[in-house]
C-alpha cells in the first residue's frame, strides 16, 4: 500500500465532475477568447454558452480570460 497518497481539494474534485456540454476544446476557447472578452466588456449580459461552460471547467483558460479581460479593460479605461 502506498502511504504517499495525494489529496484532491474540493474545487478540483468539483471541476472533475462538471458537465462540459456543449464541449469546447482549449484550442477552440483560445481562438475565441479575444472576441468573447470584447463582447463581455461591451455588454456584461453577453452569453456564449460554450465559452462559459469551458471557462467554468478549465482553470487554465479561465485564468487566461481573466487576465485578458483586465488588460483590455485597462486599455479601454473600462471596468471588467
Amino acid at each position: 500500500m502506498n502511504s504517499s497518497r495525494k489529496h484532491v481539494d474540493l474545487r478540483a474534485a468539483r471541476l472533475l465532475t462538471l458537465d462540459t456540454e456543449p464541449y469546447l476544446s482549449c484550442a477552440e476557447c483560445f481562438d475565441r477568447m479575444d472576441e468573447y472578452v470584447e463582447a463581455l466588456l461591451a455588454d456584461p449580459a453577453y452569453d456564449d454558452e460554450r465559452m462559459r461552460t469551458h471557462l467554468t471547467a478549465c482553470p487554465a483558460c479561465a485564468e487566461e480570460a481573466q487576465s485578458l479581460m483586465l488588460l483590455v479593460a485597462e486599455d479601454q479605461s473600462t471596468t471588467p
